[in-house]
């Protein structure tokens, strides 16, 4: 695939999409940060945002959130979520890890976990029938945060908070998430263990889309990969025709 070339869904007629957010424009105050920002992510896929820094990867993962205003189409599994809040997206089945984590500093590992629960209500009540994810599984796959079950958040390690953070989201049973950087400023201990979790949330069938800059570890993990150049996608495409196109690398990736 060229990468000047207008972007095309890989195989797109073998699956539609669970998730979708098309000419996504966004900023912060006066400047624009994305310039018609298209993407989408399949049902139990793993799809790699890249670019350079400063190209609008975390600004497009907040504008899906709500967290920021925006303009454009967004849908999940076919719903418009165009004038959704952020709470709107969380009960639609999205969960979100930010770059810079959110744990509580002042709630325990424990209660951090337990913000993460569905709430009460209808979508509440469908993300409990369609429960995957454990306080106690989490605890058996992270011995750490077991043992500092009752230690206050803000104490830990970078890398058991980035793990913290992630557990908390899955809590909520999501069908999708958006994970920012979670490998940044980590331990190469810590940077496997992060890894791991991903692969096995893809295993369960839970979409991902995400953001990070260690490419090796994007194409370990990832199905697909976008690429995003001047507020836009400029690239989408499967790990092979990434690989197989050093012209993408070249022209958006490489200082």
């Amino acid at each position: 695939m060229n990468a000047t070339s207008h972007p095309q869904v890989a195989n797109s007629t073998n699956m539609s999409p669970l998730f979708s957010a098309r000419d996504i424009v966004a900023g912060y105050g006066q400047s624009r940060v994305l310039h018609g920002a298209t993407i989408h992510v399949r049902r139990g896929e793993t799809v790699g945002l890249l670019g350079r820094n400063g190209v609008g990867r975390s600004t497009l993962l907040k504008a899906i959130m709500k967290l920021l205003p925006a303009s454009g189409a967004i849908e999940m599994d076919g719903a418009p979520l165009g004038e959704a809040r952020t709470h709107d997206m969380s009960r639609a089945g999205i969960g979100y890890v930010p770059e810079d984590r959110a744990i509580f500093p002042d709630l325990t590992v424990r209660e951090n976990l337990s913000v993460g629960l569905p709430q009460r209500g209808r979508a509440g009540s469908a993300a409990r029938e369609r429960a995957t994810w454990t306080e106690e599984e989490f605890f058996s796959m992270f011995p750490n945060l077991k043992r500092r079950a009752d230690v206050a958040g803000g104490v830990l390690s970078g890398g058991e908070q980035q793990m913290l953070t992630i557990c908390r989201t899955l809590m909520m049973q999501p069908r999708m998430i958006l994970v920012d950087e979670p490998t940044e400023g980590l331990s190469l201990s810590m940077v496997d263990q992060v890894a791991q979790l991903l692969r096995e949330v893809a295993r369960r069938g839970v979409a991902v889309l995400l953001v990070e800059q260690k490419l090796t570890i994007a194409l370990g993990l990832c199905d697909r990969i976008n690429v995003m150049g001047h507020g836009r996608i400029v690239f989408d495409g499967s790990v092979d025709e990434f690989e197989n196109d050093p012209s993408v690398r070249a022209e958006w990736l490489e200082v």
